[in-house]
């Protein structure tokens, strides 16, 4: 199946490329390293060294005070000087006495609590909509397998899944069923030895009986004793999965009332990291 098919539309879904060339030249497109705003061509000095030609008093480091200049130079941002207030700006995500928690982080960098998305270019973020609110925290205190997560609210449109954990070092399969009372709207097993294949089998099981076993998918990404970071979205129409930022496959609703699908089960050979649910 062509990816892009796979996908059926959804933007930003993870694709299965995720790098992104590198390099590129300077702002300006020099060639050549670049040279300090307001000086002549060749290399710059380091703020303090004097150049040839150039008058004295070059400006030193924030804090380091120049000869015949007034004291007090400023800090580098969390630096107290001498006859000023405690309490300078930190770098961001550093904490200062006084100041309330969660100062902001460098772009990139990951706070708290946060959900960590995949790589891919485009890939969605969470957005507020229509549809019940979810908390974005592990849902579990405890990620004992076997797990079992209440869905208070079932399944819905842009639902995501997400569930991080390693892959036991002589594992031989592992599950997860999302259910509806008594019966299993997506069993996704992945197998390490099934007659000599890895393989992942999809099923469902209506009335205590199974159906018809799905086992195509574009490869097969677990590891034995290996983590893994796993996306199952749901549509309307299907649960879409993806594995390490990589679409997987997608399993068609067999049970089309999605919001009485209200149990997410994970057990067998694997060992759980956290359990997150979030909407897109």
């Amino acid at each position: 199946m062509d990816l892009s098919d796979a996908l059926g539309g959804e933007p930003g879904w993870p694709s299965q490329n995720n790098q992104q060339s590198s390099g590129g030249v300077w702002p300006g497109g020099q060639p050549n390293q670049p040279t300090w705003p307001g000086q002549p061509g060749g290399q710059p000095a380091w703020p303090g060294q004097q150049q040839p030609g150039q008058p004295g008093g070059q400006p030193a480091w924030p804090g380091q005070q120049q000869p015949g200049q007034p004291g007090g130079q400023p800090a580098w941002p969390g630096q107290q000087q001498p006859g000023q207030p405690g309490g300078q700006p930190a770098w961001p995500g550093q904490q200062q006495p006084g100041q309330p928690g969660g100062q902001p982080a460098w772009p990139g960098q990951q706070q708290p609590g946060q959900i960590s998305q995949p790589t891919a270019p485009g890939w969605p973020s969470p957005s507020p909509g229509p549809g019940p609110a979810q908390p974005t925290a592990p849902q579990h205190s405890s990620l004992k397998v076997p797990y079992d997560l209440n869905l208070p609210n079932g399944c819905y449109d842009k639902m995501l899944i997400t569930i991080r954990g390693t892959v036991n070092q002589n594992a031989k399969m592992f599950t997860i069923n999302l259910t509806k009372g008594n019966d299993i709207a997506m069993h996704f097993n992945p197998r390490f030895n099934d007659q000599g294949k890895k393989t992942i089998v999809r099923n469902s099981q209506i009335g205590n009986t199974w159906g018809k076993e799905e086992r195509e998918h574009n490869h097969f990404p677990f590891t034995q004793g290996q983590p893994f970071e796993m996306k199952i979205m749901c549509t309307n129409s299907e649960f879409k999965v993806a594995v390490n930022s990589s679409h997987i496959l997608e399993f068609k609703h067999r049970i089309r009332d999605i919001q009485s699908i209200k149990h997410l089960v994970i057990y067998n050979d694997v060992t759980l990291t956290s359990v997150e649910i979030d909407k897109l």
